[in-house]
């Protein structure tokens, strides 16, 4: 008789504050409890289900030149990454590439590399905010619907994005592991049908060369005991693409640049049928995004 698993926010019960800053230590376990299905992703060239809304998702493509299709759709989710190092001309660049593309609806989120929109990022020291760069890169992002911890709706189906990701060298949206990334992941709307992020949850996509685990022991746990999305859309660890699943939700590491940096790796297509609504695209809040540590005020002198 094949073994059922146990609900999978049933691993979270014993959840200790030391696993939030032991990535590898939890997937050891978590190997144990819970299963990662390999998905093979619906074909590009599928038949699209009346009533249905058809997601394409690419991430990291770091200002490269395409070497692959991107293929129809009615959304394109951009996972982060749109750039090398974040300067207001790789924006430009950036939205004339989602201008080029036929999709209706463009939804991106920013990436480590995105320098210049964090001023918080240590390699971002002279072209982000505090050199008066953010507001600048921010204009450059045109023809796309942009989320920094905000939410959209289309066709009734409720989008998500966070830059967010444990502490990756001195690159942009950083925060350590534990309080600070809980403190993120707490403003995801339970109701969210797809979740973008930039960095991946714990052993889905987050592997690396090194055979260590990228992923964020805190967002995997907010996805199993609360969020419960359907399709949780990322990258930032470019080898490891590819769709699994732990039976509840669809997990994508839509990277599109391998290792070395090209531009090679296809995206990922998935359907949802649509929500009921009354207009087909509903913006949330446009609140600020908190950037912990800024502080806005004037120095003393």
């Amino acid at each position: 008789m094949p073994r059922v698993p146990k609900p999978l926010a049933s691993f979270w019960e014993r959840y200790e504050p030391k696993w939030s800053i032991s990535p590898d230590w939890v997937a050891e376990r978590l190997q144990v409890s819970q299963l990662v299905e390999e998905v093979t992703p619906l074909d590009h060239d599928a038949p699209q289900k009346e009533g249905h809304t058809r997601f394409v998702c690419m991430s990291d493509t770091h200002s490269r030149k395409l070497q692959i299709e991107v293929p129809a759709g009615d959304v394109l989710l951009h996972a982060g990454d749109m750039t090398k190092i974040g300067q207001p001309g790789e924006f430009v660049q950036f939205s004339k590439l989602m201008q080029s593309l036929p999709h209706k609806y463009k939804v991106v989120i920013p990436g480590n590399h995105e320098l210049g929109l964090d001023p918080t990022a240590g390699r971002g020291a002279t072209y982000n905010m505090a050199g008066g760069k953010r507001d600048e890169c921010l204009k450059s992002i045109t023809d796309c619907i942009f989320l920094e911890d905000h939410w959209v709706k289309i066709n009734g189906i409720k989008i998500y994005g966070s830059p967010w990701q444990p502490e990756f060298a001195a690159w942009a949206y950083n925060l350590d592991r534990g309080v600070p990334l809980q403190k993120v992941w707490e403003k995801i709307p339970d109701d969210t049908d797809v979740l973008m992020t930039h960095g991946p949850p714990i052993r889905h996509g987050d592997l690396c060369n090194s055979g260590l685990r990228a992923g964020c022991v805190d967002l995997m746990r907010t996805i199993q005991t609360r969020v419960h999305p359907k399709y949780h859309v990322f990258g930032h660890i470019h080898e490891d693409p590819g769709m699994t699943s732990d039976g509840e939700t669809y997990y994508i590491n839509a990277s599109t640049c391998n290792r070395q940096y090209r531009a090679v790796q296809d995206c990922i297509v998935f359907d949802l049928p649509n929500g009921p609504f009354e207009q087909e695209l509903e913006m949330g809040p446009k609140e600020e995004i908190e950037f912990p540590g800024l502080t806005t005020e004037p120095e003393l002198k």
